[in-house]
């Protein structure tokens, strides 16, 4: 039970502000990174941000932490064209934070999203309050949707119980490219949010079936860290599934998660840590995933 508490208090920081080493006192901007034709990557605190510009205007993918709601609508300003959709690839704060600011856009998201986000959550002593009507998806599916936008077919398809119970990956078509979500962090051991439905399995399983979909060319957005492509999501699946099966084999052999924390993983996931995840943290996922 502590570890699930543990693992609860990681989902809140998730959502305020632990993912970003801004600092408050200094005013914030997105960098902004082109993608491929029409698609652009934006940047710098919380999560990436697609956007895809056509004739109709914007359609952006995730908006950040809501502190960064004026640097955003700054940033989408300078393409000159207004924002007319907003896909939330899970409900998350630093992925919908913005979806206030950008009400007038039509906002689309899995059904869990709205009733995460309406809903709000309380941990302990930590409590997520529950979005205003103007923060809520207007449109919501169950597997997915498609949108045919700026010349592309955007592909929302949801993966269930990876990151969340409430996972979109979007898949851009003719442009090959992938917006991960955070069923990506390139480079980094990613978050895994059993209190919102997430589970090491699911989220395994997941990144196995989106290598299926995608090919050597595919540009891939992950929901943190840098763009990547089919190599670099082999990668991280791979990682996954070693440290899996590492932390397995040390739990079956009767260590506890204090032992295995100090016996570590393969040196050659040790550049995995970063400010959110360490080793211990993401081994701690891992304990508590696997039966």
């Amino acid at each position: 039970m502590k570890y699930f508490v543990f693992l609860s208090s990681l989902a809140i920081a998730m959502c305020s502000s632990m993912v970003s080493a801004q600092d408050a006192a200094t005013e914030f901007t997105y960098s902004k990174t082109p993608v491929k034709g029409a698609i652009t990557m934006l940047h710098g605190a919380g999560g990436n941000i697609g956007v895809l510009q056509g004739d109709e205007g914007l359609l952006v993918i995730d908006d950040g932490f809501a502190r960064n709601s004026s640097a955003l609508t700054t940033a989408l300003d300078s393409f000159g064209a207004k924002t007319q959709y907003v896909l939330n690839t899970h409900w998350h704060g630093d992925h919908t934070g913005a979806n206030a600011a950008l009400g007038s856009a039509t906002i689309m998201a899995h059904e869990n999203v709205r009733v995460r986000l309406a809903k709000g959550a309380t941990f302990g002593s930590r409590v997520i309050e529950p979005a205003g009507p103007e923060a809520l998806p207007d449109i919501t599916y169950t597997e997915g949707t498609n949108l045919y936008f700026a010349g592309q077919t955007v592909a929302a398809v949801h993966l269930p119980d990876g990151h969340t119970d409430g996972d979109t990956v979007v898949f851009f078509s003719p442009a090959n490219v992938v917006h991960m979500g955070d069923m990506m962090f390139a480079g980094r051991f990613p978050f895994i949010d059993p209190s919102s439905g997430g589970s090491v399995e699911g989220y395994i399983k997941n990144v196995g079936a989106i290598i299926e979909k995608i090919d050597s060319d595919t540009i891939v957005i992950p929901g943190h860290g840098d763009i990547t492509d089919l190599k670099g999501l082999m990668t991280f699946h791979d990682m996954m599934k070693d440290t899996r099966a590492a932390v397995a084999k040390m739990k079956a052999d009767g260590k506890t998660l204090e032992q295995a924390q100090e016996t570590g993983l393969d040196e050659k996931w040790q550049g995995w840590s970063w400010g959110f995840i360490d080793e211990k943290r993401w081994i701690a996922i891992l304990w508590e995933g696997t039966n």
